[in-house]
């Protein structure tokens, strides 16, 4: 087990879609988490919190409870005990539509009709903002083209889902929670089947929030070295349970890759972070 160790956000980020510096404050409390039919808790007892203005990547092995966190956290999975502070207020005393304003999740089981445009599906991430029969504002339009600028879709525009690549589709559900115009902005494995280019534009997308805006980012990641890269923060998680937490430098060890993920690697310091070369599963249990 590693010692978690605690860190500081940065701070001097400019505005680009939402957020100031006095929101986007998310955190768990004493989370305990199971599904109907199992005995045994995914998450038990564990506290965790998502400092502002910053990436904060998820890791561990499949089957960790790192989804299960994140989906708690949006308050899509109910959770059997704890609570779930944004800003400072219990989750549970938000409204939907005040909950849609501050916290935009990305799941992996979004679906949509693939006659659905691309512009029709980034302008669903308007709807906190207006009225069940209000018609489309300046400010919507606005943020639906920043959206898509961001997102790089803008050329995808009236493109329809179905027939895009899976990359691409991928960054129209992105730039559709970037229209909602979040102050924490969840994304659960959102490079996961995509080929390494639209990974790196996914990834280029985290990296210009973070750069340019106040938005706080928290988001699941399997490739150890891109959320090396990518964060500031990371939490490593087995069995339902945080194993480490701190910088890159401070979770991406090899003990921790040994202890974690039961892999033998060689860890060394990297211009972009943390560079892993990995050499052989473990089948032992680690002394």
């Amino acid at each position: 087990m590693h010692k978690e160790q605690a860190t500081t956000a940065e701070d001097g980020h400019s505005d680009l879609l939402a957020g100031d510096s006095d929101t986007g404050e998310l955190a768990g409390k004493e989370l305990v988490v199971g599904y109907p039919g199992t005995e045994t808790p995914v998450i038990e007892g564990e506290t965790i919190e998502i400092e502002p203005g910053s990436v904060t990547a998820l890791i561990g092995p499949n089957g960790s409870g790192k989804s299960t966190l994140l989906k708690t956290l949006a308050n899509q999975l109910e959770a059997d005990a704890g609570s779930i502070l944004v800003d400072g207020n219990d989750i549970h005393s938000l409204g939907p539509k005040e909950m849609a304003k501050k916290l935009g999740l990305l799941s992996q089981e979004s679906t949509s009709p693939n006659s659905l445009t691309v512009e029709d599906l980034i302008y669903h991430g308007r709807y906190p903002h207006r009225g069940f029969f209000e018609k489309v504002t300046k400010e919507d339009q606005a943020a639906v083209n920043r959206a898509m600028e961001l997102a790089g879709v803008g050329h995808l525009r009236t493109r329809e889902l179905g027939s895009l690549s899976g990359g691409q589709k991928q960054l129209a559900w992105i730039a559709m929670i970037l229209a909602q115009e979040t102050d924490i902005l969840l994304l659960d494995e959102p490079t996961t089947f995509l080929d390494p280019h639209h990974q790196l534009e996914v990834m280029e997308i985290v990296e210009k929030l973070h750069d340019e805006s106040d938005i706080t980012v928290a988001l699941v990641l399997h490739d150890i070295e891109q959320a090396a890269r990518y964060s500031d923060h990371m939490i490593a998680l087995r069995d339902g349970a945080i194993q480490a937490r701190g910088t890159p430098e401070e979770v991406v060890t090899e003990e921790l890759l040994a202890d974690v993920f039961r892999i033998k690697a060689t860890v060394e310091a990297g211009s972009t972070g943390p560079k892993v070369t990995m050499e052989s599963p473990l089948h032992d249990d680690p002394e």
